[in-house]
């Protein structure tokens, strides 16, 4: 099979290489995939450079995200030869198959392609999270998304109309803020350069956001505090603009607003029975048509490189999407 193999860190992908590996054989409990898409997210880019959380030993195929075929799977597991399923992993997913726990695939819902179930997890989970678990959002509430044209925030957009929420999208560029207003019309679309706040208070009569999405951090965090509703919650997603903020207690106390960290995957850990209600809401909702991942462009195999440097140059409006057996 062919696949992308990470056999060096570097800052410029040069320590990547696209080769030839033998398919893999499953392990006990683990199901073979023929992967139909892979979905990258900014956590790959990051794994090629050494400077995400987890580091894989290398050589190591990226990619966290992926949907396809099962090849073969463990008698008595319950998944079957030709099911369509997304799987995924820490890494594995840039390649034309891969090998992954039973336990971690989710059925692919038949509204839904290749390309957008590779898109649905990861991204929906942690908006799900954010907003219902750790957010308690409410219908009729405003949601105010920062970085709403990545993967992660358009979810945060998709999911909060569906919950029925006030969404405001902020996001850096005018070509960026024309792609949400196309994919979501109901969605009040905004700049998210320094200066928002004062049009988030417009936006909402004085009030400000009862529910602030940032997956950002920085300045985009600092801002925020100042156009959150009395009772609202400031979801820390993660740090995307570079600086981790800091708040003072009194800030939070005087405003009455929380603070609240959001780590999604670690959520379904401690909470394994939440963990599979999470799993199946997001599932029930793609069934349903009332989510639908965003797919920014797709890219054969060969033009991995193309597609790690969309990422990198942030010119990307949902996710970015790698075909391995295109041509």
């Amino acid at each position: 099979m062919r696949a992308v193999q990470v056999q060096e860190l570097s800052d410029d992908l040069s320590g990547v290489r696209l080769v030839e590996l033998p398919i893999p054989e499953p392990r006990e409990a683990e199901v073979l995939v023929r992967i139909e898409a892979a979905a990258l997210g900014f956590p790959d880019l990051l794994m090629t450079r050494g400077r995400y959380q987890a580091k894989p030993a290398l050589p190591f195929i990226p990619g966290m995200e992926c949907a396809g075929t099962i090849v073969k799977a463990p008698t008595g597991s319950g998944w079957r030869e030709g099911d369509a399923v997304i799987a995924g992993g820490l890494t594995g997913s840039v390649a034309q198959y891969g090998c992954f726990a039973e336990t971690g695939l989710m059925r692919l819902p038949s509204r839904l392609s290749f390309a957008q179930g590779a898109s649905l997890r990861a991204a929906y989970l942690t908006a799900w999270v954010a907003l219902v678990r750790r957010g308690g959002a409410q219908a009729g509430e405003t949601l105010l998304v920062h970085g709403a044209a990545g993967g992660v925030g358009l979810a945060a957009v998709d999911l909060g109309i569906a919950l029925g929420l006030d969404v405001i999208a902020a996001a850096s560029t005018e070509a960026k803020r024309e792609a949400i207003r196309a994919l979501y019309g109901s969605a009040r679309v905004i700049d998210g350069a320094p200066g928002f706040r004062e049009e988030v208070l417009a936006l909402t009569g004085g009030k400000g956001a009862d529910l602030v999405f940032d997956p950002v951090g920085g300045d985009v965090f600092d801002e925020s505090t100042r156009c959150i509703a009395f009772d609202g919650r400031l979801l820390v997603i993660g740090f995307a603009g570079g600086r981790i903020p800091q708040v003072g207690a009194n800030i939070a106390l005087i405003k009455g607003f929380s603070v609240v960290g959001v780590r999604a995957g670690e959520y379904g850990r401690r909470f394994p029975e939440r963990g599979v209600e999470n799993n199946s809401a997001i599932l029930a909702l793609a069934a349903e048509g009332r989510i639908s991942p965003s797919v920014h462009a797709t890219y054969a195999l060969a033009d991995w490189e193309q597609a790690f440097s969309a990422m990198e140059l942030r010119t990307v409006v949902g996710r970015s999407v790698i075909l391995p057996h295109a041509e």
